[in-house]
């Protein structure tokens, strides 16, 4: 079984680091640990698994938007995808057209 430390399973230690006072069990205030949690992250920004991670953390902030702002971030996501299948294709054709000449 993983230890849990001094804190119990589920709570977050900032409660009695940083957001004293705070009633942990308020989603409000659970939003702000993570919301903390996630500004303070830092770590190696140049591995693959960095890169998903900023992907990941796109997606998240994405869901929880609405209105205007989500639609542009849709906007966003769908012209990346579309440039990587122009330059996709571009390739391909350039390959085969290297291949056969």
């Amino acid at each position: 079984m993983a230890d849990s430390g001094p804190f119990g399973p589920g709570q977050n230690p900032r409660f009695h680091e940083d957001l004293v006072g705070l009633d942990p069990y308020d989603p409000e205030a659970l939003a702000f640990a993570e919301h903390l949690d996630r500004i303070e992250r830092c770590g190696p920004n140049f591995t693959v698994e960095a890169c998903l991670d900023g992907v990941s953390d796109f997606a998240d902030s994405s869901n929880r938007l609405g209105g205007l702002r989500w639609w542009v971030s849709a906007l966003v996501v769908i012209l990346i995808v579309l440039g990587v299948m122009v330059t996709a294709w571009d390739i391909i054709g350039r390959a085969i057209a290297w291949l056969a000449g």
